[in-house]
């Protein structure tokens, strides 16, 4: 049983769970978990999820574990997955969001909230960006899917201004020099959202990005009509949208 138990124990960054099902498909029979747990090499987080004892499991961990083991499809988003490639300018007071899009509900598991995890779960159920620039990466030890820097911003402005501010967003955009243009218009043209698309074009035209000129705009659908995405705020013409004052004055 040692060895057994010992080579999980290698398998497993300190930061990841192990779930009941998972265990079985290795197989760890429900007598040799409860063994364990009794003996003190396991703990119980809740129902049918476990640590080594002694670990502390954090949420991209744990999701990353829930991905391996139970092969759930989401990923990590807008400004969580920009911050996990290294593209952030915010000083987070208290405990940060992860924010985690899924294609479809039902929802996570509930107890990644309810956990004294090291982050607070935000879930977004959406397909308006389709499934195009999500791509995984290696996150101490573990396999997290995330989304590409061309898609979080994208997701960034979805979630806008409701959970972020469009100026924070655009200097987010300034950051991001290098995006791939040919998976950028690929985005561009599979996204239902208008929004997304014209503040997206706006942005990257007014920080004055490379990739931008390489942007096939003919084979972009922007919908008609002005949008307004701020109260008392200034029309851009080009793009026929209303944006705070603050964003068409930043120079």
């Amino acid at each position: 049983m040692g060895t057994k138990i010992n080579n999980l124990r290698q398998q497993t960054p300190s930061i990841g769970i192990l779930l009941t099902s998972w265990l079985e498909k290795s197989g760890f029979s429900r007598n040799e978990v409860s063994n364990y747990l009794k003996s003190g090499w396991l703990q119980r987080i809740t129902t049918g999820v476990y640590q080594f004892t002694g670990d502390t499991p954090s949420l991209y961990g744990a999701l990353a574990s829930y991905q391996k083991q139970a092969d759930l499809k989401y990923h990590v988003g807008a400004a969580s997955a920009l911050e996990l490639k290294g593209f952030s300018h915010y000083i987070t007071m208290g405990k940060p969001d992860a924010v985690v899009f899924s294609p479809v509900k039902p929802p996570l598991p509930k107890w990644l909230n309810d956990a004294e995890l090291d982050m607070s779960l935000v879930e977004v159920s959406t397909k308006v960006i389709g499934e195009v620039g999500i791509e995984q990466m290696d996150y101490q030890g573990q396999t997290l899917t995330v989304s590409s820097p061309e898609r979080a911003i994208m997701e960034c402005i979805l979630l806008s201004p409701s959970h972020y501010d469009l100026m924070d967003v655009y200097y987010l955009m300034e950051m991001l020099t290098s995006l791939r243009a040919s998976l950028v218009q690929q985005l561009l043209e599979n996204c239902t959202s208008v929004k997304v698309k014209r503040m997206f074009l706006y942005m990257a035209e007014k920080a004055r990005h490379r990739w931008f000129a390489k942007l096939d705009r003919s084979r972009i659908s922007l919908g008609s009509g002005t949008r307004s995405y701020a109260k008392n705020g200034v029309k851009i013409g080009a793009y026929d949208i209303v944006i705070p004052k603050e964003l068409a004055d930043y120079e």
